[in-house]
């Protein structure tokens, strides 16, 4: 040990010439602050914040950057939050209570730097906080970059199990440094391109303006940024009935966030992010796919974990959906004491309580899993903060289906009458002497489609269909076009449109027609009498869906077809002519041997 001259001192102590290479090192810890830095104004949005605003404003007054200004938008708060921010040197903007979006709105307005960070009244940062986002900016083109936000401890046991369960703010992540999503309570953006989309959508009062605004920002072609440093600690509910509500709200959210965005949505009214969601609280699978990476023998020099995307099944009881077909099921099966025949439901009864008892298993393992803090009576107290936790991870579906449902999110969300045609296939032919890309014809079809308020689907690179305009989830239209080029700006345009019914509804239908079947035999008239009812109900809005999309599709054809000019009449397709076409032939088939025909889907 005396042999080793390591260190930052000699033996007797004196100071080696490393000491002051070290020293003037991590002076500049983390960032050196000489150079120029961007100005960046800090919006703190308020409403009935005075148990935590003392926090955030006191925190950030003692942020290490050298040019920034902090903004508070009282958002017409009833309590003393008015009075308390006043004693702080900040900017105070007081206003109507008109929602979180208008808040933020209010402060972008009155910015005055490069940068517009938002923070959360409930909420504080890390000193360097506005360094770590700063720097990410200056090195990348990014428009806007978020960063972690953590529970701080002491907040006590409810808001320990809260942080530990699904729902609370997390950030979505493609990569190491580009994000899908940032949350709301540590998010900054350049103040140019946040005000070029118009700033947040006022229609969000208490939450889904972040998940709003990152779309949108995105859907301009920008990417998004992600900080690890740049953390801030964001206390949770500290209650069960403060968490409930705002589960209830968050599906509200994303019912206003569906009405919006619906195509980013299925028929199911849920969205699928493509990258990871980061959360301590999410909900563990039963299956744990996962592996670890090391490496023939153990060669590999990091030994990284990977986990696999859950499937349907997997994913399926975590739906807050799941607990309604369950009941359903439930129903169905006794139902039973009418017409015997119905027990035949009994085994997908238990199918469904056994899929609610793995909800509630899962919630016990991701509770088991969870990291508490040490305590007092650490056996009996860990044992009920699981309990809890438990608890939060089963209520959270429900809570949410219940803002979903109340914000209007339903699986006859989309049910449209209007513009009903015959549901039959048709195909058309027409003569254009303008030349038009197929690709801007699709475009203004698309956009017709759209501007009536439906929901309309492309088709893939795989796909023998162009366009669907989704009226609602038991039927449906597509359209498929295909252009003709006959020299001198000349196309003969062909299209079709059939009807589509869905493979559920065609189950269901054969179900109850079978089911009424054998109760008219075995004498039940009555419960005949209901499921036949029952089916034929289903058939007759299926058709009418059909008919609606299908009438949506002809309606919008002539925007496209007339793109660039001309009033051509549109002339039916008789099948023999269909057949003797070989170029058309060529084009459903799908291959593409012929030069002259041009076939491809729309472009973004």
């Amino acid at each position: 040990m005396f042999d080793w001259g390591f260190g930052l001192t000699n033996r007797d102590h004196t100071a080696k010439p490393a000491l002051a290479a070290t020293r003037e090192a991590y002076a500049k810890v983390p960032l050196a602050l000489e150079t120029y830095w961007p100005r960046v104004s800090v919006v703190v949005c308020a409403f009935n914040a005075e148990t935590t605003i003392r926090e955030t404003l006191d925190a950030a007054s003692r942020l290490e950057y050298p040019d920034y200004e902090v903004i508070v938008v009282n958002d017409g708060s009833t309590d003393a939050t008015g009075d308390l921010v006043l004693e702080y040197p900040v900017r105070v903007i007081t206003t109507q209570n008109r929602g979180l979006s208008s808040a933020r709105n209010t402060g972008l307005d009155a910015a005055y730097g490069e940068i517009v960070a938002y923070l959360d009244s409930d909420a504080y940062p890390d000193p360097h906080w506005l360094q770590y986002l700063a720097s990410t900016f200056k090195m990348s083109d990014f428009v806007g970059i978020g960063g972690p936000n953590l529970p701080p401890p002491g907040d006590g046991a409810i808001a320990e199990c809260v942080a530990q369960s699904p729902g609370g703010p997390a950030h979505v992540l493609l990569s190491d440094t580009v994000a899908e999503h940032i949350p709301g309570c540590n998010m900054a953006f350049r103040t140019s391109a946040l005000r070029e989309i118009g700033g947040f959508d006022p229609r969000f009062h208490v939450a889904g303006d972040d998940v709003d605004v990152c779309w949108r920002l995105q859907e301009r072609g920008w990417a998004l940024g992600f900080s690890p440093a740049a953390f801030v600690w964001h206390h949770r509910r500290n209650s069960v009935r403060a968490y409930w509500r705002q589960q209830i709200g968050y599906g509200r959210a994303e019912a206003l966030l569906e009405d919006k965005w619906p195509e980013k949505y299925n028929a199911a009214g849920h969205f699928r992010w493509a990258g990871r969601i980061y959360d301590r609280g999410l909900t563990r699978h039963l299956v744990r796919a996962s592996r670890i990476y090391h490496g023939t023998w153990g060669t590999a020099p990091f030994q990284s974990l990977y986990e696999r995307s859950p499937g349907t099944l997997l994913s399926l009881p975590l739906t807050p959906e799941w607990m309604l077909l369950s009941a359903v099921l439930l129903a169905l099966a006794a139902a039973g004491v009418l017409w015997s025949p119905l027990f035949v439901g009994l085994p997908l009864a238990v199918l469904a309580v056994l899929a609610a008892v793995a909800v509630f298993l899962q919630a016990f393992v991701s509770a088991r899993r969870a990291a508490f803090p040490a305590v007092r009576g650490a056996r009996m107290a860990l044992a009920g903060r699981r309990l809890l936790t438990t608890g939060l991870h089963a209520m959270q579906p429900i809570a949410r289906l219940d803002g979903r449902l109340r914000g209007g999110l339903t699986l006859w969300r989309g049910h449209r009458v209007g513009g009903f045609r015959i549901p039959v296939r048709r195909s058309r032919w027409a003569w254009r002497e303008h030349w038009v890309a197929l690709d801007e014809r699709l475009h203004a079809i698309e956009a017709e489609l759209t501007s009536t308020g439906r929901v309309v689907r492309r088709g893939g690179e795989f796909d023998r269909w162009d366009l669907e305009p989704r009226d609602g989830p038991l039927g449906s239209a597509r359209l498929l076009l295909a252009v003709e080029e006959l020299g001198g700006g000349a196309q003969l345009i062909r299209y079709r449109c059939w009807p589509i019914v869905r493979r559920l509804t065609l189950a269901l239908t054969a179900a109850l027609g079978v089911a009424s079947l054998a109760a008219g035999l075995s004498g039940a008239y009555v419960v005949a009498a209901v499921v036949a009812a029952a089916g034929l109900m289903l058939v007759a809005t299926s058709v009418v869906e059909c008919g609606s999309s299908l009438g949506a599709l002809l309606a919008a054809l002539p925007v496209g077809l007339n793109l660039g000019g001309g009033d051509e009449s549109i002339t039916p397709l008789r099948p023999t002519a269909l057949r003797r076409t070989r170029r058309w032939r060529t084009r459903m088939s799908g291959r593409r041997d012929d030069a002259t025909l041009v076939r491809r889907g729309p472009t973004n």
